[in-house]
């Protein structure tokens, strides 16, 4: 492949970092170039095709007519490339080195962990750093090359792969509900410890989707955390009625150590998903990770289920 081709790659690896992270400084860093640089770049494109890509202004980037149909073309290229380029590498074992994961506390002990000597037999050239935190890192700041997220994304600069669902429910300790009795409505909430988990996106205003349609109901209780582990200890302890996902609970509901409530109103269900920063080429250690979780979450998915 001449040095003209090699470019025309690069150019179109840039012009699809730019439509997809909404503008050239943050195109720019996920390339490693200067803004500059990346500039100068796209306007050689341009000048190259003969046509405008971008509409230009002072409050943000957009598409013209034939930078939507050049993108599209790009995009398919640029996938085909890197599926060649991966076949390759996954001939040659290139999944290899350490890969830093980050992840949420509970999720990551219950579901992560437990899958990974599967992982690491299956690329030996692998090791696995990984960081457990509820709290949203900057992926970058802390070097971390692929992070799981449950829940509303807000950093849209990030490349986002769904992995699966989470699914929630109200629960209570049998010890618990014989002491305090089992709520028949919501507005008996009202008169129940609730535990709240801080970080948790609606706070304590609890949504739920219920025989006459959307509701909420704002909870309060003697026990709040931003520590979804304590959540988890709170209610199998008895310390009140929690909103858990599935999947922390779901042997826990089996096993009969807690008990579904008011299961005719179902709380909405949010997403699991890989983020990783943008990147013209996605690391093949990277790319093979967010595959085999995808598989073993997809085996364990029929368990987060009452």
């Amino acid at each position: 492949m001449n040095g003209g081709a090699v470019d025309r790659f690069a150019s179109l690896s840039l012009f699809v970092l730019v439509v997809e992270t909404g503008s050239f400084s943050a195109a720019s860093r996920a390339a490693g170039i200067s803004q500059p640089t990346a500039s100068k770049q796209i306007v050689e494109l341009e000048r190259h095709l003969g046509a405008r890509l971008l509409q230009r202004t002072t409050r943000k980037l957009s598409l013209t007519e034939a930078g939507t149909r050049f993108y599209d073309h790009a995009k398919r290229l640029l996938a085909d490339l890197a599926e060649a380029e991966s076949s390759v590498s996954r001939l040659q074992g290139a999944a290899v080195g350490t890969l830093r994961v980050g992840a949420p506390v509970a999720f990551g002990r219950l579901h992560i962990v437990p899958e990974l000597p599967d992982f690491l037999r299956q690329y030996p050239g692998l090791a696995v750093d990984l960081s457990l935190n509820d709290s949203f890192v900057d992926l970058i700041e802390e070097r971390v090359e692929v992070a799981i997220r449950i829940g509303r994304l807000s950093d849209m600069n990030l490349i986002v792969r769904h992995l699966g669902e989470s699914r929630r429910v109200l629960a209570a300790s049998p010890a618990y509900l014989a002491a305090r009795g089992e709520p028949r409505t919501l507005d008996d909430l009202l008169s129940h410890d609730c535990i709240v988990y801080r970080y948790l996106a609606t706070g304590n205003e609890w949504p739920f989707t219920g025989p006459a349609g959307p509701v909420s109901v704002r909870v309060n209780g003697s026990f709040s955390t931003n520590s979804s582990e304590a959540v988890r200890a709170a209610v199998l302890s008895g310390m009140g009625i929690a909103m858990v996902p599935f999947w922390m609970v779901g042997d826990s509901l089996a096993r009969g150590a807690l008990k579904a409530i008011l299961t005719d109103h179902v709380a909405p269900a949010t997403d699991i998903s890989a983020l990783y920063p943008p990147t013209p080429h996605l690391a093949p250690k990277v790319r093979v990770f967010i595959d085999f979780l995808r598989r073993a979450l997809r085996r364990s998915a029929a368990q987060w289920s009452a």
